[in-house]
């Protein structure tokens, strides 16, 4: 569920970054993309993390 949040908002924030540096289409997409990933991964070492302190 983490990483699904990280998903969202990373596409959410890169999105909005590039809109405000004015950025085309293809900036915009390119940007949600890469941050979404980032944003991601970092959720996935997040939730690794609290799976192995639970156990």
């Amino acid at each position: 569920m983490i990483v699904i949040a990280g998903l969202v908002l990373g596409l959410l924030f890169g999105a909005t970054l590039a809109k405000r540096r004015k950025g085309q289409t293809k900036d915009i997409l390119q940007y949600a993309a890469a941050y979404a990933i980032l944003f991601s991964i970092i959720g996935l070492f997040i939730t690794i993390l609290i799976h192995r302190a639970a156990v």
